[in-house]
């Protein structure tokens, strides 16, 4: 009976016809997944099957000097530590640290390294998993041979360590040399320290890797004769993932920085984690990953060193595009990299799963963690209830000090308030919530009320992009997967051209709304959306200055879709009395609804079930003004479809025959 097919499309039958082979996403096999020490036991829930697959956690400290620690389920105990910027043999004793490993996760023992009270920490996730990533052992002969592997595809990058012993961490690359006319078969180049690449045969027995098995020399570093080794085996744009199982979310690859000591990369999709090195250099190993910080913005990246034990710091060597990343780096030097694409690659089937509205209450100058939802977030609205004061709109991408005010065309302001060392407006996004400090009246006035609304970016959901301006006319790569219904456009860097420009498919790409102001729709010239609908992969926007303004004019995009029983983006004609707006949710119905009138003045009404969607009287916000929730005006309850609409206590709503555009979330 032949296995199940690791390659092809979806519907490519496994076990000789009868069964859909089951489709692989980035989410179930890579995480990134952060935590607070309090050094009991516990589990880490990052929704990897390590029980089943088998796989690697990697686990730093982010604030202290303290060691990298890899643990994996092929050296025989979980709790064999390896560490990366150590040439130290595998050690048996830490029992305590990594204690197993989950069909959804890891769990944590008392150890104060990797669970220590209060402290911070990052760990990253490896499921074995074919064109993705795979773990070998094997105990060395001093002789030339072939180890064999369960990849599935030609190995990108494949990393060595002897576990009995001393020894470097020696790193295979396919495109170490490239630089000097040579490819990875012969050079080497070591994890745990600075140096350049070195060519010695006697590494990979200079025979490139194949789908089945790579090569060693004699080299005591790879093969000693006796020796204990385990290798981390890395695909490299070998397809294998996503509903088609063509889709690449590992790559392993190299770029060279110009003059300027600048480059771009093209990966086909955006990274969510990246280890980078300059080959031919004396460098550290680079870390990144987007849960920690992979920001577009100067100096909002966190950065930590696999060779060395250090703290992460903030860093502008790595910003994410929708199609790759740009690097910044030594003038004129080559770098090898992996990189991981940014899930979630599945469209999602829960509201839940992807937004929740937040009610919570002030603290002022104490760490307010603010949790509930159950996902990590991308992007973080909070709106003080009670006072006049804006929505606020945080994301990761443009970095935690980043803020913009959605009643405001002003420019995006940066939060230097936690520079006194007493807290930021918003700490940190976490994996269930957001942090948020500091006595201010946006996120954390002490004593007041406040509703936080947080999204998670998610294929036919919502997807962010930023991008700069050129002068003219230009065409935006984004990741939404399908065309976007609602797109709000805003530049960042200028007051004067900063109106939040709305693009709704209901109007069309020959109309556009502003949402910071009341008006009605307007008319779009070419100047606007160039007269260009938007697509699965790409937005259209023609020369205005509010648009694409030239030199280094930054924008950020907001968009949104329908995806079934989850968000429906849509419109209504308002009949003045009463009316059930269908949006094929489930029982639950929407938990935030959106409301603009687009045929006439008329404000941006915000409703949501944590603040109360129940009666006719429960509030609303709006975002295109500063003023506090209006207690008694709803007129907006939630239904099991999804949302209805009453007039008789605010007509605005559903003025008769008045047009109307909305987002609901379920």
């Amino acid at each position: 009976m032949p296995l199940q097919a690791t390659s092809g499309a979806a519907s490519y039958d496994a076990f000789g016809g009868g069964a859909a082979a089951v489709p692989q996403y980035i989410e179930d096999v890579f995480s990134t997944y952060l935590y607070t020490g309090n050094q009991t036991a516990r589990s880490i829930t990052n929704g990897i099957d390590l029980s089943t697959k088998g796989g690697l956690v990697w686990i730093k400290d982010r604030n202290n000097a303290i060691r990298h620690a890899v643990f994996d389920s092929a050296r025989g105990s979980v709790s064999y530590l390896l560490i990366p910027n150590s040439t130290a043999a595998q050690n048996v004793d830490f029992t305590n640290n990594v204690t197993s490993f989950n069909a959804d996760g890891f769990s944590l023992g008392t150890g104060s390294n990797e669970n220590g009270t209060g402290r911070n920490y990052v760990s990253w996730t490896f499921a074995k998993q074919p064109k993705f990533f795979d773990i070998v052992t094997y105990t060395g002969n001093a002789a030339n041979r072939t180890i064999a592997h369960n990849l599935g595809s030609v190995p990108g990058c494949i990393i060595v360590k002897r576990t009995d012993d001393t020894s470097f961490w020696a790193v295979y690359h396919k495109d170490l040399g490239v630089d000097q006319g040579y490819v990875g078969k012969d050079f080497h180049i070591f994890l745990n320290s600075t140096n350049a690449q070195d060519g010695i045969s006697a590494y990979w027995n200079q025979t490139a890797p194949t789908s089945t098995v790579f090569s060693i020399g004699a080299s005591s570093q790879v093969n000693t004769n006796g020796g204990t080794y385990v290798a981390y085996v890395f695909a490299h744009n070998a397809g294998g993932f996503g509903l088609t199982g063509t889709d690449n979310v590992i790559s392993c690859g190299t770029f060279t920085c110009d003059g300027s000591g600048n480059a771009t990369v093209d990966l086909g999709y955006e990274p969510q984690w990246l280890l980078r090195k300059a080959s031919n250099e004396i460098t550290n190993w680079e870390l990144f990953d987007n849960m920690r910080g992979l920001s577009v913005t100067d100096n909002a990246t966190r950065l930590l060193y696999a060779n060395l034990s250090n703290g992460e710091e903030n860093t502008s060597k790595t910003k994410p595009t929708a199609t790759g990343f740009i690097a910044k780096g030594e003038i004129s030097k080559t770098y090898i990299y992996i990189a991981i694409r940014r899930g979630p690659m599945k469209v999602p089937t829960d509201g839940t799963k992807v937004f929740a509205p937040i009610a919570y209450t002030g603290t002022g100058f104490s760490m307010n963690n603010v949790t509930g939802a159950s996902f990590a977030p991308d992007m973080y609205w909070p709106k003080n209830r009670a006072n006049a004061v804006s929505v606020g709109l945080y994301d990761k991408l443009r970095g935690t000090r980043q803020y913009l005010l959605t009643s405001s065309a002003g420019a995006e302001e940066t939060d230097t308030s936690g520079d006194d060392g007493l807290g930021y407006q918003l700490e940190s996004f976490n994996q269930n919530g957001v942090s948020v400090n500091r006595n201010n009246s946006l996120t954390n006035e002490n004593g007041a009320t406040f509703i936080g609304y947080m999204f998670k970016r998610a294929p036919s959901f919502f997807d962010e992009v930023c991008d700069s301006g050129t002068g003219g006319a230009k065409t935006i790569t984004h990741n939404l997967g399908v065309a976007p219904e609602l797109w709000i456009r805003k530049r960042r860097d200028s007051a004067t051209y900063g109106n939040w420009y709305t693009y709704t498919s209901a109007l069309g790409n020959t109309k556009y709304l502003i949402l910071e102001t009341t008006a009605a729709q307007a008319t779009a010239t070419a100047d606007v959306w160039n007269l260009t609908t938007p697509t699965a992969t790409t937005l259209s926007v023609g020369g205005d200055l509010n648009l694409s303004g030239g030199g280094a004019a930054k924008y950020v995009n907001y968009l949104f879709a329908t995806c079934a029983g989850v968000s429906k983006v849509g419109s209504y004609t308002g009949n003045g009395t009463t009316q059930t707006i269908d949006c094929g949710f489930g029982a639950g119905g929407a938990r935030f609804v959106l409301i603009k009138r687009t045929d006439s003045t008329g404000a941006w009404y915000v409703y949501d079930t944590a603040r109360g969607m129940t009666v006719l009287t429960d509030p609303y916000l709006l975002l295109n003004s500063t003023a506090a929730e209006a207690a008694t005006l709803g007129s907006v309850t939630t239904v099991s479809t999804g949302f209805a609409l009453n007039s008789t206590i605010l007509a605005a709503i559903n003025v008769s025959a008045g047009s109307y555009i909305f987002l609901a979330i379920a």
